[in-house]
Formats: structure tokens, sequence, C-alpha cells
């Protein structure tokens, strides 16, 4: 029923897109079926048929991404993946940058290894994308994956991750600390916990103790904070390269960045 409710919106938005052909069908039948109006007529019923067959296409895409991602959240290990390089696709979708991202994946109970995924750059995932650390559901016997977006923003920094334990008095911030906060995702999901805002553990005593771990642990290993140092040109030009794999400079601006950037050295 589900699959059938999102068929519905989809077919609605692809035939808004595509007016044109069941306008052209409205008009030829409008017209008194004219015999000299046909082509309206194959012209309208063309189109209308890629839209019913665009919206299937689209809908067919979501079911299968939403029933591999069950299937994941099921079975599937949860991994970290380092985004060790950023290509421009020149492609893009709903004006939006299609990207191409060179991925190290590592987890517990999987061997480490490299692949390669294309993703639209959106305005909610380009922060993730360039924070360059990404949550990633892997199926531990064909290393299939899928990219977990909604886990991606805790693990990246773009959420905060603040846990306050009553028993020490105190909160302890975590905020983008990669590590401890996919050991913190890996014991939610194992006890069925979805990530959804604030978490109340509660209710869950072995969780929260696994966690409370985690988080003194991650608490008692943070290093002392040291003055913030200028990024070397080296890593001004990976940011600059960065920017343009996700077409937010142009060529031009790119151009003359860079070349201010190696004027400096």
């Amino acid at each position: 029923m589900a699959t059938f409710w999102r068929y519905v919106k989809i077919q609605l938005f692809v035939l808004l897109c595509g007016l044109v052909g069941p306008i052209f069908l409205v008009a030829y039948f409008a017209l008194g079926a004219d015999p000299t109006m046909k082509w309206m007529f194959w012209t309208g019923l063309l189109i209308t048929a890629a839209d019913v067959l665009i919206a299937l296409l689209i809908t067919g895409f979501g079911a299968r991404s939403a029933a591999k991602k069950q299937a994941l959240e099921a079975t599937g290990v949860l991994a970290l993946a380092r985004v060790v390089g950023i290509h421009e696709t020149n492609t893009r979708i709903n004006d939006q940058p299609l990207v191409k991202l060179d991925l190290q994946v590592s987890g517990p109970g999987i061997t480490p290894f490299a692949t390669q995924d294309q993703v639209v750059a959106s305005v909610s995932r380009l922060p993730m994308i360039t924070n360059r650390t990404l949550a990633a559901l892997v199926d531990p016997v064909t290393n299939d994956y899928q990219i977990d977006w909604e886990r991606s923003a805790l693990v990246s920094g773009m959420m905060p991750a603040t846990f306050t334990i009553a028993e020490d008095g105190r909160s302890y911030d975590l905020t983008g600390q990669a590590e401890p906060l996919m050991e913190i995702l890996q014991v939610l999901k194992t006890h069925g916990i979805g990530l959804n805002g604030m978490i109340d553990l509660h209710s869950h005593p072995a969780a929260r103790q696994q966690v409370q771990a985690v988080v003194r642990r991650a608490a008692a290993q943070d290093p002392p904070l040291v003055p913030a140092t200028e990024p070397t040109a080296a890593q001004r030009l990976q940011q600059l390269d960065t920017l343009r794999a996700t077409g937010s400079i142009t060529d031009a601006e790119y151009a003359a960045k860079r070349q201010e950037i190696i004027a400096d050295l």
C-alpha cells in the first residue's frame, strides 16, 4: 500500500511536469477527434505513456532502494566510509551536482575495501561529503552497501552529539568524534533503537550501560585543545578541488583561487 501511494504521488508529479501530453489528448477529443489533428492524438498518447513509464521506473527504483536499506538494517554491519576522493561528473540532477566519491570502507566483521559511488551533492549532503566522513550499512558477505545519510549527519559532525550521564552529574560533547559515535550507533542498532533526535535510554538499561561506557572512554581519551593553525597549502588546494568537484565554484573561480594559493608559497 505504501508503494502504491508513493507511485500515485510520483505519477502526479511526472504528469505535472509532462502536462503537454494530457493536454494534447484532451484538446484532440474536445475538437471532436478531427482526423486532421491526428498528430495531436498520437503525440499526446506517446508523451502520456512516457510519463507513466517514468513514474513506474522511479517508483520501482525507490521501492528497491527502500527494500535494500531494510535488509541491510536487519543483517548489515554499520561501517565507516572515509571519502578519499571527490570527482565531478559534469552532471546535475534537479540543479544539484552529481559527484563521484572514492570511499575507503571499514567496520567490525568486514574486511576493509575501497569502492566508488555516485551521489547527489544536495545542500544537506554537501557538508557531510566535504567533511569526508560518512556512515554506511554493509553486507558482510557481499560487501554490498548503502550510504546512511541520517547516521552520516551525526558521524560527520553536522548534528550535535551531547550525552548526559546523570550518575556523573555532567554532559559530554562528542560532536564530530567519528569512532566513538560509530560505536554508539552500533549499540543503538543492535538494540533496535532508532536515531530520532533526543534519545532517552532509561527504558533500555543494557544499551544505556554500553553507551555510557563508550562516552566515558571517549571523554577520557579526548586530547586537550590546541590553538587552531592555518591550513597548509596542500589542504587549501584539496578544499578547492572539493568545491570545484561539487560545483560550488566555477572553473574561472577555481583557476584564480588556485593561482592565489600557489603565489603564497
